[in-house]
């Protein structure tokens, strides 16, 4: 079952469409009740029942004709100020269409025709999609932002524990680097007793199995002397 509102049907034009335009009506052309005027019938107060008048601009032109008159011309006519739900518009002449020998009543209604009020409709709700879009961002944020404070405690205590089960594991990690240093330390110092007594072997090893070097001088002396003749004078006299 699809659940829908339920929207007053006496008095509704069309259904809510969310502040957008309706690509079925024609924004140009809107009615309005002239609700005051001034003596010489050339500045109009107008009330409108659909404030898109609001979109008006002091200077834009309007153009309008008399309700029940459709078959006269177009009266032209000027903004002057803009209020909620009414305007004010300066009128040229209201000969092309209202005979000028009436008098022209309070309370009228105007049929107005502007080409600029449907250009600002458009604008104005192209702008507003833009601002919808920024309006749901600023939403998000905000969302984001309160549950971080509705969710504040729970944050600060989780945050702590991860840092508390970080904290552990470092203290372990270190106690574990600590006790592998120690042991290392024990391993180089019995690697360095036994590393000593080899190279202490290898000395004697060394020393035990080197070949002397011989004395060459000393060997033919002790070959040429003999303790048992008598020795000549040295050098000996040349022989003739």
């Amino acid at each position: 079952m699809v659940l829908t509102p339920s929207y007053p049907k006496m008095g509704i034009l069309e259904p809510d469409n969310n502040g957008n335009i309706n690509p079925e009506i024609d924004y140009e052309r809107f009615s309005g009740r002239v609700s005051d005027k001034d003596d010489s019938s050339r500045i109009f107060k107008v009330q409108v029942e659909n404030n898109n008048s609001k979109f008006f601009r002091a200077g834009d032109q309007v153009l309008f004709k008399v309700n029940l008159q459709d078959n006269r011309d177009y009266c032209k006519a000027f903004v002057r100020n803009v209020e909620d739900f009414h305007f004010t518009i300066y009128v040229e002449s209201l000969g092309p269409c209202y005979s000028t020998s009436k008098y022209f009543l309070r309370g009228t209604v105007l049929n107005f025709y502007s080409k600029t009020l449907g250009i600002r409709v458009f604008e104005a709700t192209k702008y507003r999609e833009q601002l919808i879009v920024r309006k749901e961002d600023f939403l998000k944020q905000l969302n984001d932002i309160n549950h971080f404070l509705w969710t504040f405690d729970q944050q600060k205590v989780k945050t702590a524990a991860n840092y508390d089960e970080e904290i552990n594991r470092l203290m372990r990690e270190k106690r574990k680097a600590l006790d592998d240093m120690i042991s290392l330390k024990q391993e180089r110092l019995n690697l360095q007793n036994e590393l000593m007594q080899r190279l202490n072997e290898l000395d004697e090893s060394l020393k035990y199995y080197r070949v002397e070097r011989q004395e060459l001088m000393t060997d033919r002396w002790n070959s040429d002397h003999d303790a048992g003749l008598p020795m000549g004078q040295r050098p000996q006299p040349i022989q003739q």
